[in-house]
């Protein structure tokens, strides 16, 4: 450990998953050579038994402090680190880090041009096949007894998901070549999730455009030093958010950024009023006929718990498409969008149930790459992007392990570490994130 007098060659400081070795103190050079006054500790940091160098500032107050060293990514320009961080995380890839020089263009113009190609009869196969799981679930939701409900809950909310991947696909322009079909095909596939297609179609273009970027992107954000130390209300809320209700923060997401006509521009404001109306519409025809028809308790099973379920996939896939510990969050400056869309869009494998349901989303690598890109031409797409960039690709299961590792790592920003755990900033008030580390399983 470091001490007034020096460092102690061989002193260890245990951390999680993590040993440090210091080895000794170097001075820090100002350009023009000379000591700026701070010191260095070049050490030796051995990540899951694989080691590498790292150089860690002292501040000096009258003499050296012992320092508590903190715990930054690994390094990933080996394919052990790599390997060895992808099993921690639940990840079968985690790839390397694309080069600076690559654009996007570079990586679409690999892209056959067959992919972008709209096929009519596959685009209504998939509204088919939406609408007809959605009504077989129903059917089961109404012939269950109490005990299989949940089942038929989960099945008719992933049913109700494949109606939001369509309306995905028309605002991406990808549904068909009319746009007028587009968005009446997507506004009445958004009506029974009461999701406003427009005012969703122009926020979540901005989230393509800036994908992972600092502020700007508008799916999901870390959270913020300040956020965490203005109230201890809010940083409550902050905790339980990003933890054990976060796979349904995205009812918070729906609210915030769908209603408030302040958040559009002038020209957008006529769009949004009519998809705030169709919503409006379908909450006061649709809710007063089934609870006509089923009562209350028939709204909260035939309604309510579907859209429970939908949001616990709206959340979830949002999540694993974009967060991961070594994944960062970049200010625009540095911002690089080929990085962030091939590089920060995570490929998850779900079952194949879900897959079919939710028309094959979770291919969200090429959907990255171009939005213009079909749902059903998005595996043909991967095929592609593995063969020419898959170095650089991440992947993963969808497991207990992963979805672990984003509830109870991914929080707060840092530009070093990408994320800092609340639990190590105000462990005091973590008892959210401690109870999710001790209870979920860790399942790959």
């Amino acid at each position: 450990m470091a001490t007034a007098s020096g460092v102690s060659t061989g002193s260890v400081l245990q951390l999680p998953s993590l040993r440090v070795s210091a080895k000794r103190l170097l001075p820090r050079r100002t350009a023009a050579g000379s000591p700026a006054g701070n010191f260095f500790v070049k050490r030796n940091v051995v990540y899951n038994r694989r080691s590498y160098h790292q150089f860690i500032p002292l501040k000096q107050r009258g003499g050296l402090q012992a320092a508590v060293l903190p715990v930054t990514p690994p390094l990933l320009d080996d394919e052990g680190e790599r390997k060895q961080m992808a099993e921690d995380y639940g990840f079968t890839q985690i790839g390397d880090e694309l080069p600076d020089n690559i654009t996007l263009k570079d990586v679409m113009d690999t892209l056959p041009k067959e992919v972008f190609e709209i096929n009519d009869v596959k685009a209504w196969t998939s509204v088919l096949i939406s609408v007809t799981s959605y009504a077989l679930g129903l059917f089961f939701i109404a012939k269950s007894p109490w005990y299989l409900l949940p089942l038929a809950w989960a099945w008719t909310g992933t049913a109700v998901t494949g109606f939001f991947v369509i309306g995905h696909d028309c605002a991406h322009k990808s549904f068909s070549r009319n746009k007028l079909v587009e968005d009446v095909v997507g506004t009445l596939a958004f009506m029974p999730l009461i999701y406003p297609y427009e005012p969703w179609r122009f926020k979540h273009d901005r989230h393509h455009a800036k994908t992972n970027m600092l502020i700007e992107d508008t799916a999901w954000q870390p959270v913020w030093q300040k956020e965490i130390e203005s109230s201890p209300f809010l940083r409550k809320a902050i905790i339980f958010g990003y933890g054990p209700i976060r796979p349904w923060m995205s009812i918070a997401h729906w609210l915030i950024w769908h209603f408030d006509l302040k958040k559009f521009r002038p020209n957008e404001v006529p769009r949004v009023k009519i998809s705030l109306a169709c919503v409006f519409a379908f909450m006061a025809i649709g809710w007063p006929l089934i609870i006509l028809k089923s009562g209350p308790a028939g709204w909260f099973k035939f309604w309510f718990m579907p859209w429970m379920v939908y949001h616990f996939w709206m959340s979830t896939f949002t999540m694993v498409h974009h967060t991961a510990p070594h994944i960062p969050f970049k200010s625009s400056e540095e911002w690089n969008a080929a990085q962030a869309q091939l590089n920060g869009t995570v490929h998850c494998n779900y079952p194949q149930w879900i897959e079919i349901l939710c028309h094959d989303i979770n291919v969200h690598v090429p959907h990255h790459i171009s939005p213009r890109i079909p749902s059903y031409n998005l595996r043909a797409a991967y095929d592609s992007i593995k063969q020419n960039w898959g170095k650089y690709v991440n992947e993963a299961n969808w497991s207990w392990r992963l979805m672990k590792t984003i509830l109870t790592r991914c929080h707060v920003y840092d530009k070093e570490r990408y994320y800092v755990p609340f639990d190590e900033l105000v462990p005091e008030e973590s008892q959210p994130i401690k109870f999710l580390r001790k209870f979920m399983p860790d399942y790959a």
